[in-house]
């Protein structure tokens, strides 16, 4: 199961990010973390670009509600979905 904190504007989460993969897509979870695929490559932001544009739409949100917390450089991020539940992330993210 998905590791989520809620907080006081939305809920905080765990992803691992796997780039220059064939297709973007969320793989699923594993150890409390969330496995998506990226075509994106780890360069000048782009990973984290195409990251926020594919969660914003999985969860029906503006990007500008999406930010990455901490991780910037690197594969495992924290990711911050402001005004969603975390019971609704766990669902829209099946």
């Amino acid at each position: 199961m998905l590791n989520l904190s809620p907080t006081k504007t939305g809920t905080t989460f765990s992803v691992k990010v796997l780039p220059r993969s064939s297709r973007s897509e969320i793989v699923g979870e594993a150890e409390g973390v969330l496995r998506v695929k990226l075509t994106a490559p780890p360069v000048e932001g782009a990973a984290n670009k195409a990251l926020v544009e594919l969660l914003s739409d999985r969860l029906h949100i503006a990007k500008s509600r999406i930010t990455i917390l901490s991780g910037q450089t690197g594969r495992n991020k924290t990711v911050h979905a402001e005004g969603v539940k975390p019971e609704d992330l766990q669902a829209l993210l099946k």
